[in-house]
């Protein structure tokens, strides 16, 4: 795929002038995507043809945007005559989503821009689903590029819908108003680094292919863990609770690309044909395989984890939602069948931590006396990003006896100079290059929805209790129990040591 660099832009046919008009406000734009279109323009990943156009309610001049987003934004003395360019290509209108002569003025000074009228048009609704409709209707018939001149795209932010119904309704309307290559879901989890590895991980080494299976393989565990709670925000997570924050799209993406099989290519529409084949071989999930939790205070911590998930002012009192689950997942095909793919993830956990690991079946035939433990691969995403294969081999010294150890691509250590891209970086890079592989297609998301809808009426319908855990700790002791009902074998003797600080 071709970089969008300024030193060689004017012989790529890709390249013309571009215009980034993001519709946000709030947390998202200052602390990711103004920060991500800084790193694009200073490592000159973008054309110097490129004007970024902010629009949202609230009035605004670069000057605020610029103050909000320097905290975030990583620059070096040596860079700041570089940002001050960057922000000289910025510009910012207030208005409002729902009113025509907001977005008049919008494409008025679009079009006053250096070329604009037939600039190529990227647009970024970071917005809630609420507002898509309004702004989505009003870019249609206002803003887009001239069909014969340049292209227009939209990047849709999750959350996509609340159930199968609004999700349905959501595409539905977007598809009347745009063709499917020009709506770019991002899930910023298809940016990470060891997400998009998994992929050659899996295809490009001869050694898994074999082993990759129902066969050889007893358990797959995809984890999300973060060790802090709703700080304030509770207000925006009652509304959407764990399993539509995390598993229904971040969680449920990565069992894809783990359990799907070999495309034809790498071309996006044969990698995303092979990932809804898997979850159509998906029921839905059953409530007999779930565990939901909700965090309470811990009397002996300090600041924030004394306070439970109901201690957040801006959460409902006496709310239901789930701050954890763990469910678990069966892919009905020749490859996967019986094989149990867990699903985890909790706020206000004892640690930070996202990844993938397979657990292997035993070894037949032991003759150590079971004092072997089961093999495991692990592509652990952040932090520390590492893939590393839990093994036996001999106890060193005059003893013969196994041992637990590890075979151990830590990425911090093979690749020291490296730094590696932010998803966004990666994501918004790929929607300026056409690149629509590491985004959700309309398919999946009615499949993802299909999955988890019924759970989700079930539980609001009957206003599930949680079962509590404390703050900082692994979750409820009934997530543990359910792995070890569906095969999942945990002895507790191994820890992965975090990239060599020792």
């Amino acid at each position: 795929l071709p970089l969008l660099n300024r030193s060689t832009h004017s012989t790529s046919p890709l390249l013309s002038l571009f215009l980034f008009i993001l519709f946000a406000k709030g947390d998202l734009a200052k602390k990711k995507i103004y920060p991500t279109l800084w790193w694009l323009f200073r490592d000159g990943l973008l054309p110097d043809d490129t004007y970024f156009v902010g629009f949202a309610r609230t009035k605004l001049t670069v000057e605020d945007i610029k103050t909000a987003c320097l905290p975030h934004m990583k620059v070096t003395d040596e860079e700041s005559e570089h940002l001050s360019a960057f922000f000289s290509k910025n510009s910012y209108l207030s208005g409002w989503y729902d009113d025509d002569s907001s977005f008049a003025q919008l494409t008025a000074h679009l079009s006053s821009l250096p070329g604009g009228a037939d600039a190529n048009r990227l647009f970024y609704l970071a917005l809630p689903p609420t507002v898509y409709s309004f702004v989505s209707t009003n870019i249609r018939t206002h803003c887009m590029s001239r069909k014969s001149v340049g292209w227009s795209r939209v990047i849709v932010e999750k959350p996509f819908g609340r159930d199968l119904q609004s999700s349905q309704e959501l595409s539905a309307h977007l598809s009347s108003l745009f063709t499917e290559d020009q709506i770019y879901r991002i899930d910023h989890y298809l940016g990470k680094e060891m997400v998009q590895n998994l992929m050659v991980l899996r295809f490009g080494n001869r050694i898994f292919g074999p082993i990759w299976n129902r066969n050889s393989v007893a358990s797959v565990v995809f984890t999300f863990k973060e060790p802090f709670g709703t700080q304030g925000r509770g207000g925006y997570f009652d509304d959407f609770g764990i399993i539509r924050d995390v598993m229904q799209n971040h969680l449920l993406q990565m069992l894809c690309l783990v359990a799907m099989e070999k495309p034809a290519s790498t071309c996006p529409d044969d990698v995303r044909d092979e990932k809804v084949k898997v979850l159509k071989c998906i029921a839905p999930v059953t409530g007999s395989d779930v565990v939901l939790g909700q965090y309470v205070g811990d009397p002996e911590g300090e600041g924030p984890s004394k306070l439970g998930y109901i201690d957040d002012p801006t959460v409902p009192k006496g709310s239901c939602t789930p701050t954890f689950a763990t469910a678990v997942l069966y892919v009905r095909n020749e490859r996967w069948d019986g094989v149990p793919f867990i699903l985890r993830c909790g706020k206000a956990l004892n640690e930070h931590k996202a990844e993938v690991r397979l657990q292997f079946t035993d070894v037949p035939g032991d003759i150590f006396g079971e004092r072997c433990q089961r093999n495991e691969l692990v592509v652990r995403v952040q932090p520390d990003e590492a893939i590393y294969l839990k093994m036996m081999t001999k106890r060193p010294g005059v003893y013969f006896s196994p041992e637990e150890t590890e075979l151990d691509l830590t990425y911090r250590r093979r690749y020291k100079n490296v730094k590696l891209p932010d998803a966004y970086e990666r994501l918004i890079l790929d929607v300026f290059c056409g690149n629509q592989m590491h985004f959700v297609r309309s398919d999946e998301l009615r499949e993802a929805w299909r999955i988890f809808t019924p759970l989700l009426q079930q539980i609001e319908g009957e206003k599930t209790h949680p079962i509590p855990y404390t703050y900082g700790s692994r979750g409820p002791n009934e997530a543990d129990d359910l792995l070890k009902r569906v095969g999942f074998r945990y002895e507790g003797t191994y820890k992965w040591m975090q990239p060599h600080t020792t």
